[in-house]
């Protein structure tokens, strides 16, 4: 029986060892009018993804909630079409279109199969839809109420109540503090002129980013750029957003929910894209809160005391310092047991960092399972739209395992201790009194 386990784990160490040498080559240029193309051909099916990331989030909102629905109506009107005809003619060829708005950007994605037959008319109308929505006024009508339909069920919502409350302290009067939908106060004034000027001013050749991933050759990728963002305005890209304060002030905001539970969020900000701290706190977290049932914070809170199903911990990082995060949902009558564990955990980890045979493992597990983040064209894109959005090194995939297996206990404890402040945690309750 040993033998064969042995047989087994040396097969599996062959095949992640070849999946590990068959990483994405990313190729990257610009249109004539200053778009950004990253490009990683694959060439196992005859699919390709396009993804077109504009610094368009709500972070760049006029007024709270307008990126969101901008991207929202996109595919509800484009020249003489409307969403009925775009979306059969989406359908007729099996293609899908997606667009959507987060805090730092927004996208428009395409997913085709590449014969011409399909991939042309399928481009054709992506890229009317990029170059010329038509914003109808009853289709915008109709998703600002459905979005203020969504904001009040969110009302109702303990978690969406206490993600909306820890955000705001966090970040108080800087853009990442609001919803990305909005508020009802903000989108009960809303205008189809503000999305119409959000698209002209953001929408725009220098402020985009192309993403290509599927069965391409470099020269086809380059013609679909083309096609693609040549019809738009050379435009500009935006300035950059105001900085983070990340020497926020301890506090802690209580509200009152009819439920059994309290959802509890204690963090804050600390993590930009491409910090020099990032594989550090990456890994260390991994081993604090960030591998399930195994870490840290999940022992201590769920295995040893019953306190909660779920604990964990994260950093989020963003353009600007993204926050880093710990949570549980635990009975009324034991949240202050479980907001005081967490805060001793993640105080005594800081103190004394991880273990050599914690260190190990958390290295184990996260390269193990690298190959599995980049199995699919759809992983190698989200995987590339983070490498082309925040200004990553071309070379980041290829040195990945490289730079989490140098990672050593003393970069951990010194990162936590410097970057990570358990006094200055902003801490969210929602829940029974």
């Amino acid at each position: 029986m040993k033998h064969a386990l042995r047989h087994i784990l040396f097969l599996l160490a062959l095949f992640w060892s070849g999946a590990l040498l068959a990483l994405p080559q990313i190729e990257h240029w610009q249109t004539r009018n200053g778009a950004q193309i990253y490009f990683v051909a694959t060439h196992g099916l005859p699919m390709l993804d396009v993804q077109i990331l504009f610094d368009a989030g709500s972070a760049r909102d006029a007024i709270p909630g307008v990126a969101s629905l901008t991207a929202n109506l996109l595919s509800e009107g484009a020249g003489t079409l409307d969403a009925d005809a775009i979306a059969e003619r989406f359908d007729a060829l099996g293609a899908r279109f997606v667009s959507s708005a987060g805090r730092d950007y927004a996208s428009l994605s395409l997913r085709s199969l590449t014969q011409p037959g399909r991939l042309n008319p399928a481009l054709e109308t992506f890229g009317l839809i990029l170059r010329a929505p038509s914003f109808p006024a009853a289709a915008f009508e109709r998703q600002r109420q459905r979005t203020l339909i969504g904001l009040k069920a969110r009302e109702q919502n303990p978690g969406a109540i206490a993600d909306r409350l820890f955000y705001q302290a966090l970040y108080a009067d800087h853009p990442y503090a609001h919803p990305v939908s909005g508020s009802e106060q903000s989108v009960s004034t809303l205008a189809r002129d503000d999305l119409v000027q959000h698209y002209r001013q953001y929408y725009v050749a220098r402020n985009a980013i192309v993403i290509m991933v599927g069965d391409l050759s470099r020269a086809e990728a380059e013609r679909i750029a083309e096609q693609l963002l040549a019809p738009l305005p050379a435009g500009s890209a935006p300035p950059p957003l105001p900085a983070v304060n990340t020497q926020v002030q301890a506090q802690t905001l209580t509200r009152a929910y009819p439920s059994s539970q309290t959802h509890l969020l204690l963090g804050q900000p600390v993590l930009r894209r491409g910090d020099p701290d990032y594989f550090p706190l990456y890994v260390g977290n991994h081993i604090l809160g960030g591998s399930g049932l195994v870490s840290r914070i999940s022992d201590e809170v769920r295995e040893q005391r019953g306190l909660a199903y779920s604990a964990y911990s994260y950093f989020s990082p963003m353009r600007d310092a993204g926050p880093f995060q710990l949570g549980a949902q635990t009975r009324n009558e034991t949240a202050q047991e479980a907001e005081s564990l967490l805060r001793s955990t993640l105080e005594r980890y800081r103190n004394e960092g991880p273990s050599e045979a914690e260190l190990h493992a958390a290295k184990q597990n996260i390269t193990g399972g690298f190959p599995l983040n980049i199995d699919s064209n759809g992983k190698i894109l989200g995987y590339l739209s983070m490498i082309a959005f925040y200004g990553m090194p071309l070379d980041y995939l290829d040195r990945f395992i490289d730079r989490i297996n140098s990672v050593s206990l003393e970069q951990i404890r010194d990162a936590f201790q410097r970057r990570v402040s358990p006094d200055a945690l902003i801490a969210v309750r929602v829940g029974g009194d």
